[in-house]
């Protein structure tokens, strides 16, 4: 709800998955990803941010390997939120997205997550 630090979903070590469930089917065009600014950081780093990461669209929930959208780095010397454009275009909607991350910023025990959207047209 906020972008306080800390108020994050972590997971241990720098590889993750979430799969998140839209209201409604939609074509992908876009992808948000959000982390706290290093200003904000009580380190004054982010390393735990989200480094390389892919995205891809499934049919439903328990399928296990679904269809590539695109593979992204995120920036942390960038803005706070980056928004990345859908790489492989797919002519199918879905209702069911997955963020798979492989690496984080060097954060030896943790990645923090703040925000991730997914844009597109119903």
């Amino acid at each position: 709800p906020d972008m306080y630090p800390g108020n994050c979903w972590a997971f241990k070590g720098s590889q993750g998955y979430l799969v998140v469930r839209l209201s409604m089917k939609i074509y992908p065009t876009a992808f948000t990803v959000e982390h706290i600014p290093k200003t904000l950081s009580p380190t004054g780093n982010i390393t735990s941010a989200p480094k390389n990461f892919a995205v891809y669209g499934l049919d439903d929930e328990y399928q296990e390997e679904g269809e590539l959208l695109g593979q992204y780095v995120y920036d942390q010397g960038g803005e706070p939120l980056q928004m990345f454009p859908v790489m492989e275009k797919s002519e199918k909607a879905f209702q069911i997205v997955e963020l798979r991350i492989f690496s984080n910023w060097g954060h030896v025990e943790y990645t923090c997550l703040y925000r991730f959207r997914v844009h597109g047209k119903p």
